[in-house]
């Protein structure tokens, strides 16, 4: 799953290490970049991937709040959520189940490219909803990741691919943008237990569609590495790594998923993006990197 850019705009002088940030940010791109990789390996229902993936997820994240805030900081956690976590958990149930349910329709390169404009989508959502000032060069950035995914979804128009993933693709992004406007506008509110809480709701949403939840033990390998590692492991180093840096270069760093998730699903299973996918792409790759260089810019010279 495409990295969750819900971090606050910028990060207090006293509480950057730009160093161990960019580390663990960067790791948490890597881990996530094999998603794709790993569900390719799995022929089962899709609503059976989501079910134990979000366990094993959901078990490794607490784990994790566990060991690190003990029992009754965990609970603290939870509680303080409050509607602003429950709708970033809601956010996080559905990009994650719809990132699995898309995979089946279209290929991993469309997926995680068209959310690579989320940053840029979240700038729109702020304006439509708060009326934040946007820039003449954020315009152009959307406008510029609105004709890449234009290009992108063109071949499911054209019907070589089916329609359902890249609309899928398009709603994780959504999802995903909005998560980030919240958590921006509630800065107090901590990722982890919202992702937990948002793993938990799409299992049990999961449990419910499923014709059956019956895998094969090498099935089952596969699920704990998928739930726990790519995404349980990718979500602590991001959420442990996103408060060191300025949001900006965090989102920077995430990109390295959009680059290397395709590489490697085309490495190992062969799947090669189409050329519409190949240039839409790109498009929206240069709109968010020439975007965020600005923004690191701007909040490296805010912070002085």
């Amino acid at each position: 799953m495409s990295q969750p850019s819900a971090l606050p705009q910028s990060v207090a002088a006293g509480s950057q290490n730009p160093v161990q940030g960019s580390l663990l940010l960067l790791g948490s791109a890597v881990v996530w970049s094999f998603g794709g990789t790993l569900a390719r390996f799995l022929a089962v229902e899709g609503w059976t991937i989501v079910f134990w993936r979000s366990l094993f997820a959901a078990l490794f994240l607490l784990g994790f709040m566990l060991l690190r805030d003990g029992p009754r900081g965990t609970a603290t956690l939870f509680r303080n959520m409050g509607l602003p976590g429950i709708a970033v958990g809601l956010c996080f149930a559905i990009a994650s189940t719809s990132f699995i349910l898309a995979l089946a329709y279209t290929t991993v390169a469309n997926v995680v490219l068209i959310q690579a404009g989320v940053p840029l989508i979240a700038a729109l959502i702020s304006w439509l909803v708060f009326r934040d000032r946007i820039s003449r060069l954020t315009w152009l950035a959307i406008a510029a990741v609105i004709g890449g995914v234009a290009i992108m979804v063109s071949d499911s128009m054209s019907g070589a691919v089916s329609p359902i993933g890249d609309a899928l693709a398009m709603l994780i992004a959504f999802v995903f943008a909005l998560a980030t406007v919240i958590t921006r506008r509630y800065a107090h509110v901590r990722m982890t237990p919202a992702a937990c809480f948002g793993t938990i709701v799409a299992g049990t949403v999961a449990a419910v569609m499923s014709s059956g939840l019956k895998v094969t033990l090498p099935e089952l390998g596969i699920l704990v590495t998928f739930g726990a590692l790519n995404f349980g492991l990718g979500l602590a180093l991001f959420v442990t790594g996103a408060r060191l840096i300025p949001s900006a270069l965090a989102a920077l760093l995430g990109t390295a998923e959009t680059v290397l998730a395709p590489l490697w699903v085309a490495l190992i299973h062969g799947e090669i993006p189409r050329s519409n996918a190949i240039l839409g792409g790109m498009i929206v790759l240069t709109a968010l990197l020439s975007y965020l260089s600005v923004e690191l810019w701007r909040q490296r010279r805010a912070l002085g």
